[in-house]
């Protein structure tokens, strides 16, 4: 594995640098201003589209976005309402709410011309499951691109009231025995996430492993969509949620329940979810592509501006989006949690949801070495065969993972080099417990970890 993450090849360098001649807009780091109109240069956010470059201009002004009421959601939300879509020649973008991820896979196995989506929000690694036909209806392969990264962070996990006092909090191994007595009277502690086999099922599992507690025997695993977490806690159908927020921090608020822990604290400036488009309509719209993607990086460091925190609550809290006071929802973006239980409360800019950049890197470049600790994460807990660790891995990446369209669109809409990563690997990742995931060597990283199926 250790030529999967090879540099951009120097062909594809000077076609992107090229292309950045004429790009349209010069894009400030995350707490920059935007610049000034120019003759080239799109209009401010909000108005027409104005001087995108004929050779840059989209083959279509619409695309079908799903999204799932979470802060994950948020850039492709602001891409529409601030008109950043719009700036790129892109003003008829539809952003679809899902009832939930089951149904957003639905949607997107039919696509808009059928009266579902062309892409959206995803857990990873949801595009990839979907593209090898795992997880849709007959096992048909819907092959899907991953197009970039949402955001990093803004995820918890909840615990009910009625476990106040358990142990129950970052180093899970403290309630170990007492979850795992709950199993022995068959009582077993019930611990629900959005949907099986991404993202916050991972979470869960790799907080719960960590702590000596095996999620496939130690407990009860259920799916629970992310707008029924409150009441579903609330009637005491489960004991502990993996979601993004507002729904942890609502359910802290509300006095239902309290903090575990956030995902920031398990793995800090960890990839959360991602644009995924279904493959068809990116390679038929190429330039349309390139267009969102633009679009989606002036949002990204529109929402990482901490001047615009209470606006971009106020956008989100609105009934089209996640219908919530913009109470509930303006803490997490800015780090701010009650934890609960007697944890003291959390207030740091650098826990909360993050959308641009971080001290690990980009939070909107695809780097594929994380897609491999997700394709990894799942041969550990059986969800696809060991096989994907060989050769299957850096085939199915290559095919999934489209980098180079995002290397594109940033080169054109004039982001500086040095928010570009020089390579698609983040290097070693570190998590709270001490493990290491080094991308060259993903077997090793499977090999440490006690608690598996693999």
């Amino acid at each position: 594995m250790t030529e999967f993450f090879a540099p951009v090849s120097r062909r594809r360098f000077l076609i992107t640098a090229g292309a950045s001649a004429v790009s349209s807009v010069l894009l400030k780091g995350c707490l920059g201003n935007p610049p000034e109109p120019t003759a080239t240069s799109p209009s401010p956010a909000g108005t027409p589209a104005a001087n995108v470059p004929a050779d840059q201009a989209p083959e279509v002004t619409t695309a079908k976005l799903g999204f799932i009421p979470i802060v994950e959601s948020a850039p492709m939300i602001i891409a529409k309402e601030k008109g950043f879509f719009a700036q790129y020649g892109m003003p008829d973008v539809d952003i679809s709410k899902q009832a939930n991820w089951g149904a957003a896979r639905d949607n997107v196995e039919i696509g808009s011309a059928g009266g579902g989506i062309d892409g959206g929000q995803w857990q990873m690694p949801m595009p990839y499951l979907i593209s090898e036909g795992l997880i849709t209806k007959n096992n048909a392969k819907i092959p899907m691109y991953v197009l970039a990264m949402l955001n990093s962070q803004g995820n918890g996990i909840a615990i009910a009231n009625n476990q106040a006092g358990k142990g129950l909090g970052l180093d899970s191994s403290k309630a170990k025995d007492y979850i795992v007595g709950l199993k022995q009277a068959n009582t077993p502690f019930r611990a629900a996430y959005t949907f099986p086999r991404a993202n916050q099922d991972l979470w869960i599992r790799y907080w719960l492993a960590a702590g000596g507690i095996n999620p496939d025997t130690d407990v009860s695993l259920l799916t629970v969509p992310a707008a029924q977490t409150v009441a579903n806690m609330k009637t005491g159908a489960m004991e502990a949620f993996s979601t993004g927020d507002p729904w942890p921090a609502r359910i802290a608020n509300d006095k239902i329940g309290f903090m575990a822990a956030l995902t920031a604290e398990i793995w800090p400036y960890h990839p959360e979810e991602y644009l995924a488009m279904r493959a068809d309509w990116v390679d038929k719209h190429p330039k349309a592509t390139k267009a969102l993607l633009k679009g989606l990086m002036a949002a990204q460091q529109w929402c990482a501006d901490p001047a615009n925190t209470t606006e971009l609550a106020t956008i989100l809290a609105g009934a089209k989006y996640f219908n919530v006071p913009v109470a509930v929802i303006e803490p997490s973006l800015t780090g701010t949690y009650t934890m609960g239980d007697g944890k003291p409360d959390i207030k740091d800019p650098e826990k909360g949801v993050r959308y641009w950049s971080s001290p690990r890197g980009s939070l909107s470049y695809p780097y594929k070495s994380l897609d491999l600790w997700f394709i990894t994460e799942s041969v550990r807990w059986g969800f696809l065969p060991a096989s994907y660790l060989d050769d299957n891995a850096k085939a199915l990446i290559d095919k999934v993972n489209r980098e180079d369209l995002w290397r594109e669109a940033a080169k054109e809409a004039g982001v500086p080099d040095a928010d570009i990563p020089s390579s698609p690997s983040r290097g070693v990742e570190k998590f709270f417990d001490g493990k290491e995931f080094n991308p060259d060597d993903p077997k090793a990283y499977l090999a440490s970890l006690a608690i598996k199926k693999a």
